[in-house]
């Protein structure tokens, strides 16, 4: 079941995707399991807004950048892929008010990543390219490139991610460092499993000898390192960069390897890439650079392109892809637990649309039992996203559910009870507008039902047309109904019927083949004495 955009219709045209910068070739087959796949690299800013207008996905990795007006031209555009880790290249805000999903590979480069951060670690603690550039001109100058030991030097890791983890390990277990690390997100059990020790912002610039970075690029991170936090570090201490450019403020750390306070840097990504050739750090030689090589290895490439191509593949066939940036994400074993809820709570809210009429204000979504042990927003999300599917043409999904929500003035609340309120409901939604309505839900064998509707127990497998009545407990109402319905030619599939208490409130839902035209649905509601009839298509 998808959480995403709808199926497109069987009239519309192939699903396209274009492959707007380098990837491994088979990852481009890959994508070919999904539809039409287009590659055409190096293209200007205008000549993408040109032509983007005919995708549906678009694969890029750090060199197209994914702009707010790029995307105003993307009128069917579904998902954004990164061939890699940083998105800092795609405007996230925008592609979300569009319901544009964006997706990134965070994994496979990891050991590429976290190689190459080791690499630039000896590299700069032995002097190796000044080393080998002076032998080629040449020169034999031992004494010049006098080196420094890692063994039992500590390193300060700026985040402790994936690729941060992996340096933290292998420079605590491989080399024998002391290993330090600052991240508010990682859990001091989690830092123990690297080897390294989790300490403030002020201790790790203290302590370092080598500082090397592994966070993403955010506006909290965009120049951390600055000029400040460079004159809080030891003298002679060194930073590695290896993850994304302004991450370190490029001019600060020049300075403060001019003025001998700090020994040296190893830099892989600058803020301009190329940076140009003035650049004030590739006029030191205390400086070791590289062009932006961290995920540069044959398998990586292989790796990221076959994780974004197989995500992608996913989303445009319905499925839930495992990386997604701006929607919510969960660990695989969790959603294989949630995925059998996904279609019951888009049911939920469509039904709840057709029901609760229009002027919505709040909408409450309570998870019991088991089902409230985990991370509901996706459940959520697809509620909203039925709910709202019929009164926007804005594209629903999990992506920007709850900004559509907000955006109509709708308030979203999430409740967990580990109580269950009804062992065969253990999704309860509330809505609240005109009028209230409650309806609960679960899945049988992977197959969605109904089970309440207010204060009326039903089995209700939505699933088609259906009209729902409410009406006084008496006799006649059904066979009123089905007269008229047969008198019609309308033939009925199935009924379900729930009642409050005997002569009480009731209520009746009828699958019927065809649907009922408006003059018809008022001669039922006023020849059986109605309360309500709603038709609705599930």
């Amino acid at each position: 079941m998808s959480v995403a955009t709808p199926p497109r219709p069987a009239n519309a045209t192939a699903t396209r995707i274009l492959v707007a910068d380098p990837i491994a070739d088979d990852g481009v087959e890959r994508l070919r399991a999904a539809g039409e796949v287009d590659v055409a690299t190096g293209l200007g800013a205008q000549q993408l807004a040109e032509r983007i207008a005919e995708y549906d996905a678009l694969v890029v990795r750090s060199e197209t950048k994914v702009t707010a007006a790029l995307l105003e031209a993307a009128a069917r555009l579904r998902v954004v892929g990164r061939a890699g880790v940083g998105v800092d290249n795609i405007d996230i805000g925008a592609c979300t008010e569009r319901g544009i999903l964006v997706l990134n590979a965070p994994t496979g480069n990891t050991i590429a990543a976290a190689e190459h951060a080791v690499a630039m670690l000896f590299a700069l603690a032995r002097n190796i390219p000044a080393a080998d550039r002076s032998l080629h001109e040449g020169r034999w100058e031992r004494s010049r490139f006098l080196g420094m030991e890692l063994r039992e030097k500590t390193l300060g890791v700026l985040g402790l991610g994936k690729i941060g983890f992996e340096v933290a390990r292998v420079a605590r277990e491989g080399l024998r460092m002391r290993v330090l690390a600052h991240d508010p997100l990682v859990t001091p059990d989690r830092a123990h499993q690297a080897g390294a020790e989790l300490c403030d912002m002020d201790t790790l610039l203290a302590q370092s000898d080598i500082l090397t970075m592994h966070v993403p690029l955010t506006d909290v991170t965009r120049g951390v390192i600055g000029a400040r936090e460079l004159a809080r570090m030891k003298e002679g201490a060194r930073l590695v960069n290896v993850a994304r450019g302004g991450i370190i403020d490029e001019a600060a750390l020049a300075a403060a390897i001019e003025k001998g306070h700090i020994a040296g840097a190893a830099i892989d990504v600058f803020v301009q890439e190329p940076p140009p050739a003035d650049h004030p750090l590739l006029q030191l030689p205390q400086v070791v650079v590289t062009p932006h090589l961290g995920a540069s290895t044959h398998e990586a490439q292989v790796n990221v392109a076959f994780d974004v191509a197989d995500q992608i593949v996913e989303y445009l066939n319905g499925g839930t892809p495992r990386y997604a940036v701006n929607a919510p994400t969960m660990l695989p074993e969790e959603l294989e637990q949630l995925r059998p809820y996904l279609e019951v709570a888009e049911k939920i809210g469509l039904l709840a649309a057709q029901l609760a009429g229009e002027k919505l204000r709040r909408v409450v979504c309570s998870y019991a039992g088991e089902l409230a042990e985990h991370d509901t927003s996706i459940l959520t999300s697809q509620v909203l996203r039925g709910l709202f599917a019929p009164f926007t043409e804005t594209r629903v999904n999990q992506v920007n559910a709850k900004l559509v929500a907000r955006s109509m003035g709708v308030d979203v609340d999430e409740r967990h009870t580990t109580r269950p309120m009804n062992p065969e409901s253990p999704l309860l939604v509330e809505v609240v507008g005109d009028e209230r309505l409650r309806l609960a839900g679960t899945q049988f064998d992977s197959v969605p039902r109904i089970t309440r509707i207010n204060d009326f127990r039903v089995d209700m497998q939505p699933a088609g047309t259906f009209l729902v009545v409410t009406h006084e407990d008496r006799p006649g109402v059904i066979a009123a109904v089905s007269s008229l319905l047969a008198k019609n030619d309308i033939n009925i599939a199935r009924i379900e019927l729930g009642r409050d208490r005997p002569r009480g409130r009731a209520v009746m839902i009828m699958q019927i083949d065809d649907p009922v035209d408006t003059p018809l649905l008022e001669e039922l509601r006023t020849t059986a004495r109605l309360e309500q009839l709603r038709q609705v298509r599930l």
